[in-house]
């Protein structure tokens, strides 16, 4: 049974369709494994055991009488600590929000559940997912797998925690600057950010609503594909038969590439290596339109964020970590004809971005310009902090200004991600690509 906790959600759920795995025996393996860890707290900030039994039991009914409601049905997973899950708390790692329990499910929790999946609980995360590196003195900071001294990557720090220290084979994190391609990265694992506004934000606890996505973080891309369609209830794209022979990839040049540091910019360039040794075609591209775009992030996100928290916030600031007290409070320096402005001239840059990179399969890059940053440096530098979380989202925020999905997938080298951008709306394209990628890259 312990050989479960390294398995694939999809492997897992193959094993309930063959007979060889019992749903209720997989989840009690899990939660068991979550008990005995020494470091569970630091990741789960609440276990729903009786919900996950409950489940499984239903899941294994199904599967005796070949009634199974998909690949996953009788799969557990985690789900970020913004997700409402009816009669748990669901506190975005915020003591603001201590003691919230919503009375129902999240829509794509719900959607999940109809279709089989099982809750394992609630992980820790950044503060009302306001920040890349994953440090929370609030609540908790969760480990970062390949380093014990540095922080997860966040903000969906414990989502990526438990999957890496096999504590659940899949996990439901956000995404607003890089919030699931960040710690996926710094913890060796596929992340998925979908597109804004194909999966419904209904329950979910907001950040900025113009560019709060929802994704998997993964140990294959065969999972990504198979979350994304049962999240949003549809079809499970076919990944059957991707390859890379032909493939066209673009790399911005200066955007995502200048001021990387050695040892993630090594790795992106030998993952590239593999790439093309598989038949890509990979070509430099300059897009100045790219940095505009980025810079745009100080006024439109941190504007929406003290938009939809001010109230909230300034009745209780002390409450909060005063470094993501500071991010919010940078949103009150803007009017709303700054904000106006910066969408006219964001939806501008966004069309000359989609005009620049029409003729390739994905944009490249290195899915963080920096490793995991050292926790206690972080809790006792704030330039460090400051420098470091700007440096972490860096590359991914390009997905988040554009408006586009993205993939990260593992390099090999640990915490070094490998990064593939596509256009709106794409998921199915892109996890084509990242499956072939993934099978080069192995």
């Amino acid at each position: 049974m312990q050989t479960w906790l390294k398995m694939t959600a999809s492997d897992l759920g193959r094993g309930i369709g063959a007979g060889t795995i019992d749903p209720v025996a997989l989840v009690q393996t899990y939660l068991e494994a979550i008990d005995a860890h020494p470091l569970h707290d630091r990741i789960y900030a609440r276990v729903t055991r009786d919900r996950a039994l409950a489940e499984a039991r239903a899941a294994a009914t199904r599967a005796k009488a070949g009634q199974r409601l998909s690949l996953l049905d009788g799969v557990p997973i985690s789900w970020k600590d913004l997700f409402d899950t009816a009669g748990t708390g669901t506190e975005a790692g915020s003591e603001l929000l201590s003691g919230r329990v919503p009375d129902q499910d999240a829509v794509v929790l719900a959607n999940a559940t109809a279709m089989g999946l099982v809750c394992l609980g609630k992980t820790h995360m950044s503060e009302l997912a306001f920040s890349g590196l994953g440090y929370n003195p609030s609540t908790a900071t969760p480990p970062c797998v390949n380093d014990a001294d540095a922080v997860p990557g966040g903000s969906s720090s414990g989502a990526a925690a438990s999957v890496a220290f096999d504590l659940a084979p899949a996990a439901i994190g956000s995404d607003t600057g890089g919030s699931v391609r960040i710690p996926a990265a710094w913890n060796d694992l596929v992340g998925l950010k979908t597109t804004a506004g194909r999966l419904t934000l209904e329950g979910v606890v907001p950040l900025a609503l113009k560019f709060d996505t929802i994704g998997p973080l993964t140990r294959s891309v065969e999972d990504a594909a198979q979350l994304l369609g049962l999240l949003e209830g549809a079809a499970v794209a076919d990944l059957r038969g991707a390859s890379l022979d032909g493939r066209r990839f673009a790399i911005l040049r200066t955007s995502m590439l200048d001021g990387t540091r050695a040892q993630p910019l090594a790795a992106f360039e030998a993952a590239v290596d593999r790439l093309v040794a598989a038949g890509a075609v990979v070509e430099h591209i300059d897009v100045p339109e790219v940095q505009e775009a980025v810079d745009l992030a100080a006024l439109l996100i941190t504007s929406e964020a003290y938009g939809l928290w001010k109230d909230v916030i300034e009745a209780n600031p002390d409450a909060m970590y005063d470094e993501i007290l500071a991010r919010f409070r940078l949103g009150a320096a803007h009017g709303a004809a700054d904000y106006v402005a910066g969408w006219a001239k964001l939806d501008a840059l966004r069309a000359a971005y989609d005009a620049a990179t029409a003729g390739f399969d994905a944009v490249l890059g290195p899915s963080s310009a920096i490793m995991p940053p050292n926790l206690d440096r972080l809790n006792s530098e704030e330039d460090y902090y400051v420098s470091e979380n700007l440096l972490a989202l860096r590359n991914t925020r390009v997905g988040n200004m554009l408006g586009l999905c993205g993939l990260t997938l593992p390099t090999g080298v640990p915490s070094c991600g490998i990064m593939f951008l596509c256009a709106p709306d794409l998921e199915e394209h892109l996890l084509r690509v990242g499956a072939a990628a993934e099978a080069a890259l192995i």
